[in-house]
């Protein structure tokens, strides 16, 4: 209805412009042509300048005339242009909101005022509606719940902020799963003019478990009815999402059709683009009652403040009880009885465009929702196949899909300009801390990591853990990037206990991992491993951060803190489960040491016993660790009575010492300003010393170090000697700050480190 109403107005304009402008044009110079009231003569006797009339003064105002003439001819020449194109369009304005060039909600206005106000279709009258404002806040509400919903959420997330122009406030139902990971994305992520609220769907809960629902969403899939009680009472609108939709499109657009509601219509949906709801999938299917093909509910523009006048909780209780009389269950959720209920009462809903929710699962009709790419606003993989839908596009909607999942989402925290955000304490620590660094130290790069926050998804995979009776449980910790992979499956064979494990990944290498974990048969049988994802961001491999994310999220009183490139000997749980009892390690700060040992084969017969071990030691074909390279990491543990030690023994700190321990859970954490190879494990044990932990080695335990390609890191400490000359400074740098928070005590080190 605007482009009709803009193209009368031009037509009108133009034509007006066109009969009018000459005609005014010819009166001023008419009487341009009078002097003192009389006329001037124009002929061209008097024009020469011999004629007595003819003066300088004269001759200008003659010229000036004459280029304001070709000046109006010139605009009368565009303005019949202009005309003539208003004249041929005008056909194509009774098209109504299916019109290219006038189209708003196709998304082809030629500026940005016209893709983001959308105006109601349905209006006689010219004047336009209310646009999305520049700054305004655009609420979407999302129903989140368990480990892969928490994963899927994401490429949602990033596909709505890869296109928005406007401040987002997420309102996000979760349970406590989905919560703890979502939370500390979104922490770490650091998007600008971002907000997130969370709603405890476990609390809901009661509002709808009184309805059987046979659909594989579970009791979440109901959440969506509760909003208007769940949401804060001042919120007037909200755009509700499933966690399967993408958007191909500024989300204000969607937020824009709130604007051509009209009376009581308090709903926006699309139309279902399924058979389901007109009972002739099979025989004797009877769906719930709806209006013709009923409406799909992954996508709901929501009237809060008119719902909540309408009394809606009533109104959807009183039509649920009713149909489950007869219908004794829900097939599709929450969608059977938002349609039950729009079946009784059609005026409530106004049907959006179906390009607003192309749904993509088998036999719909979502090919009549687009003619061409630039149609696309938002789809939905309301499928169980998912990705495997059968569709003619699939291929195309597939890759869009991957497109934004693979999408590295640090590119995502761009600052809106124009729009001031919300203070928010940790962006103006992070600033304040990078301002007092000096950009040009020369270790101002390893400075700077020390800082960097790491967009961090914790339980990237389902995790299940039913904790030990006894509290002796302990979990192994390890960190590790691409390149180790291969280690996850031996590590899972050898180790049974809890595993919490930190993986240094960009977006699209995580969804590497995930196709390699699920086709393995042993990792997806084990769902006691906690798999954290540290999104990759700056030049340094944060060592020491990947292993406090892995320590900061185990669930068991004790930890083995151990490196991905060692194999644990068989079963060394069971082990040190025991030895925690017998060493009475929940009333005493010890450490206890785990010998590790190294081999230089790839393939390896790996020892069942101590004496198989040691025979091996005998043999040259296994060694201590790091005993050609570096001696003084592992010396202390002292090797030569660990052969014949049957009883557990103390060592003290010695310089550089560095083992693998197990500890409590409330030990303190790796220090972050070492990144990449060097001093990341020394500068630990060392902090465990001043803290007063006592070092015990076990000596029926033991682990094995697998060869593997130097790492980037190593090869950087190796060549190049600002590398080497910055981790020497950062090394004195964590002495002096040991001196100061241990004092006395801590001397040690010092004069270690001059005598080393």
């Amino acid at each position: 209805m605007l482009g009709i109403c803009r193209g009368r107005r031009k037509f009108l304009a133009a034509s007006l412009t066109v009969l009018f402008v000459p005609a005014i044009t010819w009166i001023y110079l008419f009487s341009g042509s009078f002097e003192d009231g009389k006329p001037v003569s124009l002929s061209p006797l008097e024009s020469q300048p011999h004629s007595p009339r003819y003066t300088a003064s004269s001759q200008r105002e003659r010229e000036s005339l004459e280029v304001r003439m070709r000046e109006v001819e010139e605009e009368n020449r565009v303005l019949r242009k202009q005309l003539s194109l208003a004249q041929s369009r005008s056909p194509s304005h009774h098209h109504g909101n299916h019109s290219k060039t006038y189209s708003m909600e196709e998304g082809t206005g030629d500026s940005e005022s016209l893709r983001a106000g959308i105006v109601a279709g349905n209006s006689s009258e010219c004047g336009q509606q209310p646009a999305v404002e520049k700054c305004e806040t655009i609420h979407v509400a999302i129903v989140c719940a368990g480990y892969n919903a928490s994963r899927d959420v994401v490429t949602l997330v990033k596909s709505v902020l890869f296109h928005r122009r406007n401040p987002l406030h997420f309102h996000l139902i979760a349970d406590a799963i989905a919560k703890q990971i979502l939370a500390t994305l979104f922490q770490t992520w650091m998007v600008p003019a971002v907000r997130i609220d969370f709603y405890d769907a476990d609390e809901l809960k009661s509002e709808v478990s009184w309805i059987p629902n046979k659909h594989y969403s579970g009791i979440y899939g109901l959440m969506k009815l509760v909003l208007t009680k769940t949401l804060p009472s001042n919120l007037e609108r909200v755009i509700v999402l499933d966690t399967d939709i993408t958007f191909a499109t500024d989300i204000a657009e969607l937020w824009a059709v709130f604007h051509k509601f009209k009376g009581q219509q308090v709903l926006g949906l699309v139309e279902n683009q399924s058979d389901w709801y007109l009972g002739n999938l099979w025989k004797n299917h009877r769906p719930w009652p709806a209006l013709g093909r009923g409406y799909n509910t992954g996508v709901i523009l929501l009237l809060l403040d008119k719902l909540r006048k309408m009394k809606w909780e009533q109104m959807w209780r009183l039509t649920a009880e009713r149909e489950l009389m007869s219908m004794l269950s829900t097939s599709l959720a929450d969608q059977d009885i938002f349609n039950a209920v729009i079946k009784q009462n059609p005026f409530l809903v106004y049907q959006l465009p179906c390009f607003w929710n192309v749904q993509l699962s088998d036999h719909t009709r979502s090919e009549q929702c687009y003619r061409d790419v630039s149609d696309l606003k938002v789809i939905h993989w309301n499928s169980p196949k998912k990705l495997r839908v059968k569709n003619k596009h699939v291929e195309f909607f597939r890759n869009l899909y991957l497109t934004f999942l693979e999408y590295d989402g640090n590119l995502l925290r761009r600052e809106l300009f124009g729009c001031p955000s919300e203070a928010d304490i940790n962006s103006e620590n992070l600033q304040k801390q990078l301002s007092e660094l000096d950009e040009d130290d020369l270790c101002y790069e390893f400075r700077r990591e020390r800082f960097t926050v790491h967009r961090t998804h914790l339980y990237f995979l389902h995790y299940e853990y039913e904790p030990a009776s006894d509290n002796t449980d302990v979990t192994l910790v390890a960190q590790l990037s691409m390149d180790r992979l291969q280690m996850l499956e031996a590590i899972c064979k050898h180790w049974e206990g809890p595993i919490s494990l930190a993986l240094y990944l960009s977006d699209a290498e995580a969804q590497q991992f995930l196709r390699y974990a699920q086709g393995s048969e042993v990792l997806m049988s084990r769902h006691n491993v906690g798999y954290h994802i540290v999104y990759k961001e700056g030049q340094f491999y944060p060592v020491n951060l990947l292993r406090n994310v892995a320590m900061k999220h185990i669930s068991t009183p004790y930890m083995f803190l151990s490196d991905i490139d060692f194999l644990p000997m068989y079963g060394l749980y069971e082990y040190l489960r025991k030895s925690v009892i017998q060493l009475d390690l929940p009333n005493t700060k010890k450490a206890l040491i785990v010998p590790a040992f190294e081999t230089l084969r790839y393939r390896l017969s790996f020892p069942k016993s101590k004496a198989e071990l040691l025979s091996m030691l005998d043999m040259g074909t296994l060694f201590t660790f790091r005993y050609h390279v570096w001696t003084k990491g592992h010396a202390p543990t002292n090797f030569a009575k660990w052969r014949t030690a049957t009883t557990p023994y103390r060592v003290e700190w010695e310089a550089d010492f560095e083992p693998y321990v197990v500890v409590r859970k409330d030990c303190p954490e790796y220090d972050r300003r070492f990144v990449g190879f060097g001093w990341n494990k020394v500068a630990h044990i060392m902090e465990l010393d001043a803290q007063e932990y006592e070092f015990t080695v076990l000596p029926n335990a033991y682990m094995i170090h697998m060869p593997h390609a130097p790492s980037f890191d190593i090869t950087k400490f190796r060549s190049n000697k600002q590398y080497r000359i910055c981790l020497k400074t950062l090394k004195e740098e964590f002495q002096q700050d040991m001196s100061r928070h241990y004092g006395f005590a801590a001397l040690k080190y010092l004069t270690a480190e001059n005598n080393s």
